[in-house]
């Protein structure tokens, strides 16, 4: 199984989605070849901002975290 993100299209009156090439090769994939799609709608995370509160300003919170990494 190959998990995959794709953008959505208009096609006729229907919406269709493009499977890359290298989902297509890497599951042996054929024109008219029977598939099962799992959708999931990608959550728009810009919408959060502002949602969550910290106590530390967002740029002490970077540099505790790059000093850990040092």
């Amino acid at each position: 199984m190959v998990k995959i993100e794709t953008q959505t299209r208009k096609w006729g009156n229907s919406i269709g989605i493009a499977i890359p090439k290298s989902a297509v090769e890497s599951e042996g994939l054929h024109e008219n070849q029977r598939v099962i799609i799992q959708i999931k709608k990608a959550v728009d995370i810009t919408r959060l901002r502002g949602l969550v509160k910290f106590k530390k300003s967002t740029q002490k919170l970077k540099d505790e975290m790059r000093a850990g990494w040092e």
